[in-house]
């Protein structure tokens, strides 16, 4: 071979190229959703961060926090003599959802051309390395080390880990959409239901007279979750251009709203249908992530001494040990919450593959205004079990709402660019994590100023949700199939580009092997372990 030839030679792709990890033949197209759940539960932690702030607010004291009267916010993030309040950290919450956001806006169109693995790979580097940043932030006793690691580092992370498998399992079961995102993002819904009693249970293992033990929870999850991350990366395949699933007729474009085109990333933000859909996941959002914030505190204050058998007792009422067992109930609500949370992204996500997805999000919005303007009636009743069995639907719904856009996002305007579509509206889930937290809660700190007795102080804030969906069960029903002129000219595929016949039809049917079965229970066992002990905990709820 001449130098020229060398010379003129195309590089080998990398390990972590998107062209090395096209599809073989025999590869069965049912090990891409474990090696998304991997990514998901692990990044999914984001929402059990609150097993951390009571720990962490007497990081300095370990028995109790050492108090400064006065702090400020800006000397909590430099202080090293006083523990931090908890509203400070929870600062980090805010920053995880709104740095996800914007992270898979700016981001999303990298992702499609480098592929799912390094973005998966990169998704790693950042939630794990951020969580070994905020171990030596706790460490050293400095919240805005905290601040930055968690909360910016692991928001980017978050953002890449979360759109890493979206555009690829779509293109891998186009005749499921909705089921096969689904199943993915149902693992970042049972991040926290897995993470935060492993984390509970790594922190009472550290804990000591002079330690608290989350700088070293924090150190031993950002191993775990790497290892489990890493697998999930690479265990991410693409099919090969071109390939639909065998037997596999695509639905009648005007009958199902699916469209058979591909709009390009910067036309896509130009079209009404982005900003209805935009609109649709935020006033939706909005509600449910409202009520997840204010769960506990909602069902301890609406319902007080009922939760123990003592309905004369108002929550203001309550002695020490009867508000320990009534927080002790809300914390089996919060638990049945996220199991519903999780089950929701599933069913409902699989339920628009049958209904469509514009017929699934106007069940979310008709639903969710009876259930939101009937809560209060269910609490006037003092009927515990209708309450629950509401808020357990909406909670449902709140995540249906994740795990159903991005394949609504692919009927709309294609697969081709739904990554990176997906990406910026998430934005959309930015915006609400502002809006639905403000709302509760200052129209509670309003109510309870105003003298609102504390079983109706949520009475306002449930029905102006429900005028949320209002607005939201409008704008879905504005959306539309995009013209034609909003669609790409479809390039042929070149001959020496375009893969055999028989490439394409060996791929994606390949058997349930071992690996196979090996894949799913790597990710499967977590999951039963975290629902067994989400149910463990919801009992208390009935007894």
């Amino acid at each position: 071979m001449t130098a020229s030839s060398i010379a003129g030679a195309a590089p080998a792709p990398g390990i972590l190229d998107r062209e090395r990890i096209i599809a073989e033949p025999g590869f069965n197209r049912w090990l891409v959703p474990p090696a998304a759940l991997a990514i998901h539960l692990c990044i999914g932690m984001a929402y059990g961060f609150s097993v951390f702030w009571l720990p962490l607010s007497r990081a300095l004291g370990v028995q109790k926090p050492v108090v400064c009267p006065g702090l400020s916010l800006v000397s909590a993030l430099f202080t090293t003599s006083c523990d931090w309040p908890i509203a400070d950290l929870g600062w980090i919450f805010t920053l995880f959802f709104v740095i996800l956001g914007a992270a898979a806006a700016v981001w999303g169109g990298w992702l499609e051309r480098a592929g799912p693995r390094k973005a998966g790979v990169v998704a790693a580097i950042c939630w794990c390395g951020g969580l070994l940043i905020a171990a030596f932030g706790i460490w050293v006793h400095q919240l805005w080390l905290m601040w930055l690691g968690s909360g910016i580092i692991g928001g980017v992370g978050l953002g890449l880990g979360y759109i890493s498998p979206v555009s690829t399992l779509i293109k891998w079961f186009p005749d499921r959409r909705g089921m096969a995102t689904g199943m993915a993002i149902m693992g970042f819904g049972g991040g926290a239901m897995i993470g935060a009693p492993l984390a509970n249970h790594l922190i009472n293992v550290f804990h000591g007279p002079v330690q608290v033990g989350v700088w070293q929870t924090f150190v031993a999850l950002a191993v775990i979750y790497f290892v489990f991350m890493m697998a999930g990366a690479f265990g991410y395949r693409v099919p090969p251009e071109g390939w639909q699933p065998a037997g596999w007729t695509p639905p009648d474009a005007k009958r199902a709203m699916i469209t058979h085109g591909n709009v390009a990333l910067e036309d896509a933000h130009r079209t009404p249908q982005f900003w209805l859909i935009w609109g649709v996941l935020t006033l939706n959002v909005s509600a449910g992530i409202g009520v997840i914030g204010m769960a506990s505190p909602m069902l301890q204050e609406i319902f007080g001494g009922k939760l123990i058998g003592h309905p004369e007792i108002g929550f203001t009422q309550l002695d020490p040990g009867q508000r320990v067992a009534v927080a002790a109930i809300a914390a089996g609500f919060t638990g049945l919450l996220s199991l519903f949370n999780i089950g929701g992204r599933f069913f409902w996500a699989s339920l628009s593959d049958v209904i469509s997805r514009k017929a699934t999000y106007a069940c979310f919005f008709l639903i969710g205004i009876v259930l939101y303007a009937g809560a209060p009636w269910a609490a006037h009743l003092g009927s515990r079990a209708l309450f629950v069995a509401m808020m357990c639907v909406i909670l449902s719904m709140y995540g249906g709402s994740f795990s159903t856009v991005p394949a609504y996002l692919a009927d709309i305007f294609g697969t081709r660019y739904v990554g990176a579509i997906h990406g910026r509206l998430l934005t959309a889930w930015s915006t609400a994590g502002i809006i639905g937290p403000v709302l509760v809660n200052y129209i509670r700190q309003g109510e309870i100023a105003a003298g609102v007795p504390r079983d109706q102080i949520y009475n306002v804030t449930l029905y102006i949700l429900a005028g949320l969906l209002v607005l939201g069960f409008i704008a879905n029903l504005l959306v539309r199939p995009l013209p034609p002129r909003w669609f790409m000219a479809e390039e042929p595929i070149p001959a020496s580009a375009a893969p055999p016949p028989t490439r394409a039809s060996g791929v994606g049917s390949g058997g349930f092997s071992a690996v196979t079965v090996l894949a799913w229970l790597a990710v499967g066992i977590p999951i039963a372990w975290g629902a067994w002990v989400a149910l463990s905990s919801a009992f208390v709820l009935f007894r």
